[in-house]
C-alpha cells in the first residue's frame, strides 16, 4: 500500500538481541500483520536522497508510530548525526534506557530484506557462529545446506581456533578477543559479500589443527533442513515428531505443512518444536505454524492479538485458530528455546501456552523476551526501510507481559543444555533428550528458573552472559539481523 511514494508495510519484530547499532548480538525478523493500516496521507517525499531528507523521513515515522510517545527525546539536532541510524539512536534513547527498545528502531535495505523474507537469500559462509569464552573458541552452532562452510566440511560442532586471509597471518582466536573483544571476529571474518575468502584454522577433535579455506557466496536458506529439520522419532513403541524451524519466512510455509502432513499421516500427537536459533519471521509463517499446532481448536479460539498505541487503535488485530488440512491435534508440546529464540518463535510459543497448559513446556534456557513488534514503513527510492516498534502483542490470556522471557511464565519449564557434539534432532542431544523425557513423562531435573542462580528472574545481560554468545557484526546485513550468528 502507498501513499506518495512511502509504503507501509507492517511487520512485528521481536529480534533475539540487538539488531545493530548497539551491544550485543543476534536478530530477530519482521512478522507480517493484517489488517495492513492506512499510513496518515504526506506529501510525496522529494526526488533526493540526501541525509536531512532520510532524517526527516524517520522522524516523521517515529513520530507517527513509535509505541513510546512519551519516550522520545526531543530537542535532537539531527544537523549533530553524520548518519541516519545515529539519529535514530539519539530519538529513541529514552525508550531504551528504560528497556522499551533495544535496538529494535533502526533502518535498513529494502531490498536485502525482502530477498531474505522471499527465499531465505543471504551471501557469506552460511554458518551460524557462536563464541565460548571458557575455550576462546568459535563454535559452529549450525551450518546450512548448499552453502560455502559445510561443502567444506565445516558443520555443527566445528571449533575455529584461528582466522586469516592466509596461512601466514592466521590469528588466534584468544589474541582477537583479547585485543578487540568479541567483535574482532566479527571484523576478522570480513564482509558478507561473494568472493571474501578466509583461511579457518579447526581444531580436529583428536587434536591438531587444519586449515581450511572458505569463500563467500550467495545461497538460499532452507528453512528446514532436509538433513533434520523434521523427522519422526520412534522411541518405546511411540512415534514423536520433530521439527526445527530455522527462520519464519515465505518459503518456510510449504515445508511446514509437508512436515506436518508426514505427522498426520503417522498420527503423531506429541511434538517437539525446536526453535533454539529462531530469532524471528513472518508473522504469516507464525500464525500458520499456529494453526498447524490447533488441529482441535476452533474458529472462536483466539491465538494471537497485537495492540497499538491509542492514536493507532484501529490498527489493533486479532488472529482466530484457521483449519488447515495437514494440522494435527497435539497432546503434548516441547519447545525448545535459548536466549535467540524470539520474535515470531515466541509468538508461537506463548500463544499456544493458554490451550496446552501443563501440556507444554519449555527446554533449554529461557527465550530473549520482547512483547513488542514493529511496522516498517519504506522510503523506495533511498532503498530505505524504517523498522520502528509500534504495537504490544498477546495471547487469548491477554497475556504478553514476558520482558524478561518465557521462562517465568511457564510453570515446568526444563533446563537443557544445547550439545554441539551431537547433530540437531538428534536423540542424543541434551535438549532433544529433555523434550522428549517430557513427551514421555518423566520428571525434569532442573526448571529454567531455578538454572543459572535463577536465570529466568535475572536481566538480559546476566542471561545471557551465562550463554555462548551469538557473533553480530556492527552493522549486520539484513538477514544477519533475523538470524542470530549468521556468517
Amino acid at each position: 500500500m502507498r501513499s506518495g511514494a512511502v509504503s507501509l508495510t507492517i511487520l512485528s519484530l521481536f529480534l533475539a538481541s540487538c539488531g545493530g547499532g548497539g551491544s550485543g548480538s543476534g536478530g530477530g525478523g519482521p512478522i507480517t500483520v493484517t489488517p495492513t493500516p492506512t499510513p496518515t496521507p504526506t506529501p510525496a517525499p522529494t526526488a533526493s536522497c540526501g541525509l536531512s531528507a532520510r532524517q526527516s523521513f524517520v522522524k516523521a515515522v517515529i513520530d507517527e508510530w513509535y509505541l513510546f510517545p512519551n519516550d522520545v527525546a526531543t530537542n535532537v539536532n539531527p544537523a549533530s548525526f553524520a548518519d541516519v541510524q545515529s539519529y535514530i539512536d539519539a530519538l529513541v534513547a529514552p525508550a531504551r534506557a528504560l528497556n522499551k527498545d533495544r535496538y529494535f528502531t533502526y533502518i535498513t535495505s529494502i531490498a536485502e530484506e525482502e530477498a531474505f523474507f522471499n527465499s531465505g537469500a543471504s551471501a557469506g559462509f552460511g554458518v551460524r557462529l557462536s563464541y565460548d569464552p571458557s575455550v576462546q573458541r568459535v563454535i559452529i552452532a549450525e551450518a546450512y545446506e548448499n552453502a560455502p562452510a559445510l561443502a567444506a566440511g565445516i558443520d555443527r560442532g566445528t571449533q575455529i581456533v584461528g582466522i586469516g586471509t592466509s596461512a601466514g597471518n592466521v590469528r588466534a582466536i584468544s589474541s582477537i578477543v583479547a585485543s578487540e573483544g568479541t567483535q574482532g571476529i566479527t571484523n576478522a571474518l570480513g564482509p558478507s559479500d561473494p568472493g571474501v575468502t578466509r583461511i579457518l584454522r579447526i581444531a580436529e577433535p583428536g587434536g591438531g589443527t587444519r586449515d581450511v579455506s572458505v569463500t563467500k557466496a550467495d545461497y538460499d536458506l532452507d528453512p528446514i533442513s532436509d538433513r533434520y529439520g523434521a523427522r519422526i522419532i520412534s522411541e518405546g513403541g511411540h512415534d514423536y515428531g520433530y521439527v526445527n524451524l530455522r527462520s519464519f519466512i515465505s518459503s518456510a510455509d510449504p515445508q511446514l505443512r509437508a512436515a506436518f502432513q508426514t505427522f498426520r499421516n503417522q498420527g503423531v500427537t506429541d511434538v517437539i518444536v525446536d526453535l533454539r536459533y529462531n530469532g524471528g519471521g513472518l508473522v504469516s509463517t507464525a500464525e500458520l505454524f499456529g494453526d498447524l499446532l490447533g488441529g482441535n481448536r476452533s474458529s472462536s479460539d483466539l491465538f494471537s492479538q497485537t495492540n497499538f498505541r491509542s492514536s493507532k487503535s484501529a490498527e489493533n488485530d486479532k488472529h482466530f485458530f484457521t483449519t488447515q488440512p495437514e494440522a494435527i491435534a497435539p497432546t503434548r508440546i516441547a519447545f525448545i528455546g535459548t536466549g535467540s529464540t524470539a520474535s515470531a518463535s515466541e509468538l508461537v510459543i506463548n500463544g499456544m501456552l493458554p490451550w496446552l497448559g501443563a501440556n507444554m513446556t519449555l527446554i533449554g534456557s529461557n527465550t530473549y523476551g520482547k512483547p513488542v513488534g514493529q511496522i516498517a514503513l519504506d522510503k523506495a527510492e533511498c532503498d530505505d526501510r524504517m523498522r520502528v516498534i509500534a504495537f504490544t502483542t498477546g495471547n487469548a490470556s491477554s497475556s504478553g507481559d514476558y520482558f524478561n522471557g518465557l521462562a517465568p511464565k511457564i510453570a515446568n519449564s526444563c533446563a537443557a543444555g544445547d550439545d554441539l557434539a551431537f547433530p540437531l534432532g538428534d536423540q542424543r542431544e541434551a535438549s532433544v533428550r529433555a523434550a522428549l523425557d517430557f513427551l514421555e513423562g518423566k520428571a525434569c531435573t532442573t526448571r529454567i528458573a531455578d538454572a543459572g542462580a535463577g536465570i529466568a528472574a535475572q536481566s538480559r545481560s546476566a542471561r545471557v552472559a551465562a550463554e555462548p554468545e551469538m557473533l553480530m557484526p556492527e552493522n549486520p546485513r539484513a538477514a544477519q539481523r533475523e538470524l542470530p550468528g549468521l556468517f
